[in-house]
């Protein structure tokens, strides 16, 4: 986590994250409805969720329940054929996992990025290095700089992209490179479709690995409702497309407002913002002040990073500012 100054750190400093809304609540009070979390780059209007049907909770996943959920991933995402489609229970799973299924040697990882790619490696005894190596992992869109990668960029033997933020654009996507030996797409569910809670990821590439990651994962990994919720958030492209369009706009209307307040956009998607300001431990605490949670991060004194306020929470941002 990151340190906030005047209240010294927080614990985990090397592996610091959004959310953590209780920290910010322990160190500034309040309730913790109180206060609007800005920390994470999460949809806040998520995908609608409709009652789901009663055997969802009460008996193990059947394959059709999985089966759907692939098919509605392969439709959206555009498959290639070749490529096999793994879902799992959350993003962060298949990251904490695959580097145990291969032999350790080198990895690339360009920085500063997505943390918890550099701590898997590393603890499954991996040499992590910014220069070329026998594996790379390219977040693409970079998060926190939304730095977009290309093909000219996938220049190792094992390749893994994680396009946790792309569904915001869904035309800069890399997937047609799981048609390739050594290579994964990883996918994130709850950040787009707003529903983190359900933990919900997905591998998508060389059914050699995928085969691996499937064994690691054992049976029955994804729960009933999210194989039923994701099937159908997945298929629903109205939806989607809807969503793009909020998210856009929000995010242009968050660069203006903190544009006027002084800050300068430095990056980011159209699920969060980057933000250079001077001091940016002194703008979270100004924020949190208004019960307004915010990320800033261990190497830098300067960035700040700022999710959407929900529709109705535009009024308290604007206050905190």
């Amino acid at each position: 986590m990151t340190p906030v100054s005047g209240t010294g750190e927080r614990p985990n400093a090397s592996r610091d994250h959004g959310g953590g809304l209780d920290d910010a609540v322990a160190l500034f009070g309040g309730r913790r409805e109180d206060w609007l979390d800005l920390s994470t780059g999460i949809n806040p209007v998520p995908y609608p969720v409709s009652k789901l049907p009663d055997d969802v909770w009460t008996a193990l996943p059947d394959r059709a329940a999985v089966d759907a959920l692939i098919a509605a991933a392969r439709a959206i995402w555009s498959v290639p054929d070749s490529a096999e489609v793994l879902p799992a229970p959350g993003l962060s799973s298949l990251i904490a996992r695959l580097p145990h299924l291969l032999s350790p040697t080198s990895v690339q990882i360009p920085g500063p990025t997505y943390n918890e790619h550099a701590a898997a490696f590393k603890n499954a005894g991996w040499e992590v290095t910014d220069a070329d190596a026998d594996a790379q992992v390219l977040v693409h869109p970079n998060n926190p700089t939304g730095r977009w990668w290309s093909t000219q960029d996938l220049v190792a033997g094992l390749r893994i992209i994680d396009e946790s933020f792309c569904e915001v654009r869904p035309d800069r996507s890399l997937v047609a490179e799981a048609a390739k030996p050594d290579t994964l797409i990883l996918k994130s569910f709850g950040k787009f479709w707003g529903l983190a809670g359900l933990r919900l990821g997905f591998a998508i590439g060389d059914p050699k690995l995928i085969d691996q990651m499937r064994e690691a994962l054992g049976p029955w990994p994804v729960s009933g409702p999210a194989l039923e919720i994701g099937a159908k958030a997945l298929a629903d492209t109205a939806w989607a497309q809807e969503t793009r369009i909020r998210l856009s706009e929000d995010a242009a209307r968050l660069d203006a407002l903190m544009l006027t307040a002084g800050a300068r956009s430095v990056g980011g998607t159209a699920l969060f913002r980057l933000f250079e300001v001077a001091d940016a431990s002194a703008w979270q605490e100004r924020f949190a002040a208004g019960r307004v949670w915010t990320r800033v991060f261990p190497y830098s004194g300067t960035w700040l990073r700022l999710g959407l306020p929900a529709p109705d929470r535009w009024d308290q941002f604007q206050a905190a500012l």
